[in-house]
């Protein structure tokens, strides 16, 4: 595996800041490609990354801040290439916006992307109208479980208006992307870190659907929260970023953590980014800087190869961790090239919700505030 990493500015001027010997452009397999969302819609930036990587699959992402190395880029486009050597790829595209639903999704990524052969799954998805719970769930159902899923929803900066994303062509709403690697030469190892602290007693989702919770602890969902947030309060949706919850679906169920996208006055209801369901348990968090930093540092250390430096650090971690540390942002990145080492290459993204495998036997969950990440070993 060789890599290319370049940075594209508005004038449409590159600078490469990573490049493996002998790295040739017209053999590059895949180009992953991160920008702001009003940036892509300035841009347009497929022609310019076509005449580059002739005969690569590429795909562009909306985010809410852009990964190079130990580095967060805003208002640039960083494109990572990948020249695959042993592993081929495949590229499956559904527009959920047509579609309204994922009734359709399982027949068709069966047809297109499963086989003996498939190594795993990488998923850049809209981050506006996808229920991120059905989404992985649909993807566990179709592979069994037995492929590991990972990657995360697309970004906003924070403006929360739309999110896009482009296969082979300019980013666009409603699309969802998945890339299939097949072959045995690619080696991945996971991490999948939080750091937020407990805040308040667990309590019982009394009532819910989906990702909309109506009771907590037989109180109306909003006005907990509120009691819970004080002067934070008068900031919602926004202050909830700082204040996630934490959620166990049983007892013996491994916790994920849930942001609230948006609030209703009326119901007092909150709706999330991904499905509570009722009688699940859940608690308030609350970040701590130093506890987010070490998380990434842990979740680099679950992902390292004992033997082998990663080639390659894909990386998505949410966009409320980018607000919580503010200035200190970098240090999560710094934390996890310091575990890595100098010759491998991070990239990825600030999202709305993080995809990764949290326990041997899942191929997949929705994470809300982790910090997620893939390494990657092509031998």
């Amino acid at each position: 595996m060789k890599l290319e990493q370049l940075l594209l500015d508005n004038n449409s001027e590159s600078t490469i800041v990573n490049v493996s010997d002998g790295f040739d452009t017209d053999r590059a397999t895949l180009v992953l490609a991160f920008g702001e969302r009003e940036f892509l819609e300035d841009l347009m930036p497929y022609k310019i990354l076509r005449a580059r990587y002739k005969n690569a699959e590429i795909v562009i992402c909306s985010t809410s801040g852009q990964i190079s190395d130990t580095s967060l880029i805003e208002n640039k486009l960083v494109v990572t290439a990948i020249e695959f050597e042993k592993t081929t790829i495949k590229l499956f595209e559904f527009n959920i916006s047509k579609e309204r639903n994922l009734s359709s999704f399982n027949s068709r990524i069966k047809h297109s992307l499963v086989n003996t052969e498939l190594n795993s799954i990488l998923v850049l998805s809209e981050g506006s109208f996808v229920n991120g719970t059905e989404l992985v769930q649909e993807l566990e159902s179709i592979t069994e479980s037995k492929i590991p899923i990972y990657g995360g929803l697309a970004g906003d900066s924070v403006n929360f208006k739309k999110t896009m994303v482009g296969v082979n062509g300019n980013a666009k709403e409603g699309t969802i992307a998945l890339i299939g690697f097949y072959g045995d030469a690619l080696k991945l190892n996971f991490g999948c870190e939080g750091g937020w602290s407990d805040y308040g007693p667990e309590r019982e989702v009394n009532q819910s659907e989906k990702n909309v919770v109506y009771q907590i602890g037989n109180r109306l969902a909003l006005d907990l929260y509120k009691e819970y947030l004080g002067s934070y309060a008068d900031e919602l949706p926004g202050s909830a970023l700082y204040f996630p919850l934490s959620m166990k679906e049983s007892s013996s169920a491994s916790p994920v953590v849930r942001t609230i996208l948006s609030i209703d006055e009326t119901t007092k209801s909150m709706t999330f980014a991904g499905n509570i369901p009722q009688g699940a348990m859940v608690r308030l968090m609350k970040g701590n800087f130093d506890k987010l930093i070490n998380a990434a540092y842990d979740a680099a250390t679950e992902s390292s190869n004992k033997n082998n430096a990663p080639q390659l650090a894909f990386i998505v971690s949410c966009v409320g961790r980018k607000i919580v540390l503010d200035n200190r942002i970098e240090e999560e990145l710094e934390a996890m090239k310091v575990t890595f080492g100098p010759s491998t290459v991070l990239c990825g993204f600030y999202s709305y919700g993080e995809i990764s495998p949290i326990v041997e036997h899942k191929a997949c969950e929705l994470h809300n505030q982790t910090i997620t990440v893939v390494t990657f070993n092509e031998r």
